[in-house]
């Protein structure tokens, strides 16, 4: 008995330093950021850079392209998690109930991304979004399409382990025995029973797209960090706040999302 406390004792310990090691591995950037955005010029500390970060006037006066950043990432993390979720619930579960034989090649098509760099996305897409420009103009909330491709892998991982915890078919046919149609099966009684993997998998996605760089530059269109980007060939100590600040508001977004998922279910022993 001793000896199984002493080991459980060292595991304890073993994990307090992992844990204190990792945090701070990603404490010290972010006490890095808050120092270089509160240094004063002449010595001390002063706050005047995260004035300037938070004051409409300012920002829309003389840092245009950050208020059209933060817009247009604000609707590309909407959209984006609304086509993802349409597009790959319903597929996922259709698969499962007709199409078994499919599934290996659907988690493959999905996964595909992981294995193709970004720079090379961006050529194979140009020409897509050629048109996609011709016929729904220039607008950066259309990248949207190139994120869910991007948040496909990710996804999809959240979503099969949802599925997989639960006996779809089962629930599917119980549901349609009772007279339900397929919407109703699909909202009604697949969706509660995979709420924790949407909600993961609509997590992974407002990560990626408000963390994104790369193809929004290169088909210079705006988002939050092309517009921090911009900032910092400005502003040095303001791009740093406003990366800090995003950073925070992520953070923010996600914890506020998993309360969404938390809330009825802390309600449900009561309703019994």
């Amino acid at each position: 008995m001793s000896l199984h406390a002493t080991r459980r004792r060292r595991q304890a310990s073993f994990r307090r330093v992992v844990l204190g090691v990792v945090g701070l591995f990603f404490a010290l950037p972010l006490l890095g950021m808050v120092e270089f955005t509160t240094r004063a010029p002449g010595g001390g500390r002063t706050l005047h850079t995260w004035a300037t970060l938070f004051d409409i006037g300012v920002i829309e006066a003389n840092y245009p392209e950050f208020r059209t950043g933060i817009e247009a990432s604000a609707g590309l993390t909407v959209l984006t998690v609304v086509i993802m979720l349409g597009m790959l619930v319903p597929t996922m579960t259709w698969v499962r109930l007709r199409l078994p034989g499919l599934r290996r090649t659907v988690e493959f098509v999905c996964l595909l991304p992981l294995t193709i760099p970004a720079i090379v996305l961006v050529v194979g897409l140009a020409p897509v979004y050629a048109w996609v420009a011709y016929f729904l103009g220039e607008s950066s909330i259309w990248l949207a399409f190139a994120y869910v491709v991007l948040v496909l892998p990710y996804a999809y991982r959240a979503l099969d382990a949802g599925l997989s915890a639960i006996d779809v078919k089962t629930l599917a046919e119980a549901a349609r025995s009772l007279g339900a149609g397929w919407p109703t099966v699909m909202w009604r009684v697949i969706l509660p029973n995979v709420r924790t993997a949407v909600l993961s998998a609509a997590f992974l996605s407002v990560a990626l797209v408000l963390g994104e760089f790369t193809i929004a530059n290169l088909f210079s269109r705006d988002n939050l960090q092309v517009a921090i980007n911009l900032l910092g060939k400005r502003d040095s100590s303001l791009a740093i706040a406003a990366a800090l600040a995003a950073l925070v508001l992520a953070f923010i977004v996600l914890i506020a999302m998993s309360f969404v998922g938390t809330g009825r279910r802390s309600h449900r022993p009561e309703e019994n």
